[in-house]
């Protein structure tokens, strides 16, 4: 997420307001220019209604976010280059010295095969006591001929030194005979004897120090004998101590157990891990495996947080996971106060009105600017559903005026929308009970106690009581999954405007005949004139709660 964006998001579980004011908002706020980009999101799944309303008036879904903690594409990861396993020692150091790291990633085609960190490379000056080792670690004549600052007069440089052990020949021709044998890499002076001598032991590589000028018969007899020849400034002793710096960091390089991160990873996570692993850097994947940069305990003290604007809820319970890691912007709601705490001060806009996408659409006329036609349409769709088509007593004479306003910007009826809504919400066939229970379903914290209401609505009492046995059956299952201590379900008739009030959990039976004064029904109370979670049952609930606590 670049820090310039802002997610617009309303609370889990959404219904249709939550969904619509996002969008709206998003779109005015997109429109006012501020510099910032203003995107619209969703913390659940949808329901039929939001999903009937969005293809009416032909938007998008908004995208599906779980979490607003910071993650590691938040941050001013480094972004150094991967380098090939070919490279030599001395290459790989030179390039932590340039870049001022201590590790380099190495890759292939973008997909990272392992790690080299410097102190790899001081155990490959340490720890190297056979002249066996450069060619076990099968070194191209190219990077000896980097290394020592040489010259390549014959032989193929892209070859490999596999064979053989590195030696420095001292003493008359004849003695330096025995000490070199077939497939050696020979490190000569000037004697012109040494040089045919190498030859003819067969060598497969020969370097020849001090800048010395090379006869051209011998340089041909090198050449016939496949014999790769290298000329270099240096003396014997540094050549010596160069020539182990040309192995291949693959050679050295860590390709098992890496711990590795991705982009996706939060912060949090990230941390944790770090805390148990003793590395300086940590190389980051992308979501194709790729390799996309390194990390390090220094980069996550500067990361970016998510900037949100909450719209229709402002109870932590109800927010994206993280939402209070998050930098919140705004928070437009028509619900009580709860209990989310903000960093910084925020815009805070809370009015008793019928639904949030009355705020918005109230915002838009106060901006001056004309709310698009397919705008006007799904905060009318919001409007209708949070109020039940002005039959909640949510409802208030502001709800009625703006989305009559609404309609006809939206060139639609109210009654016709209402119906075509309502009945596709109500649509319960082909959805299992899970998707039916969580469709609209909020949680809420009273003192100790911590609750959750459902609330399935539905043209007629037929699809209500088809939906009963399920949900009875479900319920204990949510009260232990969500560790509540009470779980109640709303099923509210829309037409008939009652509900019947499914019930599980310690005490909850008490609690519902303490706020409605009503008496239990087989498995059920009727409550009548009851269709308002917001304005009707919570408070009445919440009033039983505190009645209770001080008996």
């Amino acid at each position: 997420m670049s820090k310039n964006h802002v997610w617009v998001i309303g609370h889990k579980n959404p219904d249709t307001d939550s969904i619509c004011a996002a969008i709206a908002y998003a779109e005015l706020k997109n429109r006012l220019e501020d510099g910032l980009v203003y995107e619209a999101k969703r913390a659940g799944q949808l329901n039929e209604e939001t999903k009937f309303v969005l293809e009416k008036f032909g938007l998008d879904e908004p995208e599906l976010v779980l979490d607003a903690g910071a993650q590691l594409k938040d941050i001013e990861y480094r972004k150094t280059n991967g380098v090939s396993s070919h490279i030599s020692l001395k290459k790989a150091w030179e390039l932590m010295k340039t870049l001022n790291v201590v590790s380099l990633p190495i890759t292939r085609e973008r997909k990272l095969e392992g790690m080299i960190v410097t102190g790899d490379i001081a155990t490959s000056y340490m720890d190297v006591l056979d002249n066996s080792a450069l060619s076990a670690a099968k070194t191209q004549y190219k990077n000896i001929v980097e290394t020592i600052n040489g010259t390549l007069i014959s032989g193929n440089e892209h070859g490999y030194f596999v064979k053989g052990k590195v030696v420095i020949p001292t003493g008359a021709a004849s003695v330096m005979a025995d000490s070199i044998e077939e497939n050696d890499l020979v490190i000569l002076g000037n004697r012109e004897d040494s040089i045919c001598c190498a030859i003819e032991a067969n060598c497969s590589c020969m370097i020849v120090c001090n800048g010395t000028t090379i006869p051209q018969h011998l340089v041909e007899k090198a050449e016939k004998r496949d014999i790769v020849l290298i000329n270099t400034p240096y003396d014997t002793f540094t050549v010596a101590r160069l020539i182990n710096q040309s192995m291949p960091i693959k050679h050295y390089m860590r390709k098992d157990h890496l711990v590795t991160f991705d982009l996706e990873d939060y912060v949090d996570n990230v941390m944790e891990v770090m805390a148990k692993v003793r590395h300086r850097d940590f190389p980051i994947l992308d979501e194709k495996g790729n390799y996309a940069g390194m990390v390090s305990r220094r980069n996550l003290l500067n990361l970016q947080r998510k900037k949100l604007i909450l719209v229709d809820h402002n109870e932590k319970t109800q927010a994206v996971e993280h939402a209070e890691e998050a930098d919140i912007l705004e928070i437009i709601d028509h619900h009580r106060l709860g209990n989310l705490e903000t960093i910084s001060p925020v815009i805070f806009r809370n009015q008793p009105l019928g639904s949030t996408s009355t705020i918005i659409a109230m915002i838009y006329e106060q901006s001056g600017l004309e709310i698009p036609k397919n705008i006007a349409g799904i905060l009318l769709s919001a409007i209708v559903s949070d109020t039940l088509m002005f039959r909640s007593p949510t409802s208030t004479g502001k709800d009625v005026e703006i989305a009559n306003a609404l309609a006809s910007i939206a060139e639609v009826d109210i009654k016709e929308l209402a119906n075509e809504m309502f009945q596709a919400g109500s649509n319960f066939k082909s959805k299992t009970t899970e998707e039916i229970f969580y469709q609209d379903f909020k949680t809420f914290k009273s003192g100790d106690i911590n609750f959750g209401v459902a609330q399935i609505s539905a043209m007629s009492e037929v699809e209500l009581a088809a939906l009963k046995g399920r949900l009875l059956g479900f319920m204990p299952e949510v009260l232990g999954l969500r560790k509540l201590d009470m779980l109640y379900v709303m099923l509210t008739n829309i037409l008939d405007e009652t509900t019947e009030l499914l019930c599980a959990g310690a005490d909850a039976n008490q609690i519902a005949e303490e706020a409605f004064h009503v008496q239990k029904t087989a498995d059920s109370y009727l409550l009548k004139g009851v269709v308002s979670r917001k304005k009707q049952f919570i408070p009445a609930f919440v009033n039983a709660l505190q009645m209770l606590s001080t008996k």
